[in-house]
């Protein structure tokens, strides 16, 4: 089993629109089509004084259907993040192998 976490940093003027848009648009969308699994949405606690940072990480069976999903889904929802939020939120992607 792998987790793919992404950790978003986001400015303060569109941190709310980022989480309602986390919450109510790209976690149901990539609900539907099934291939990422058992979504976690974490804020992550740090003493910056600008901006919050986020943890979106979901379960996936393997590097290959993280692929397909990327090429398939991946791909054009960050588009749509890129569109709403321009560079107001910067994404890194980690995937990690659950170990125990």
């Amino acid at each position: 089993m792998l987790i793919y976490n992404t950790t978003f940093q986001v400015d303060d003027e569109v941190c709310d629109n980022f989480v309602i848009w986390i919450k109510e648009s790209y976690i149901p969308e990539v609900e539907k089509q099934g291939t990422l699994k058992q979504s976690r949405f974490c804020k992550i606690l740090s003493h910056r004084s600008e901006g919050s940072s986020f943890s979106l990480q979901w379960e996936v069976e393997n590097s290959s259907l993280l692929h397909r999903w990327h090429m398939e889904q991946g791909t054009k929802l960050n588009e749509e993040l890129m569109k709403l939020f321009e560079n107001k939120v910067i994404g890194f992607p980690t995937l990690m192998e659950v170990i125990a």
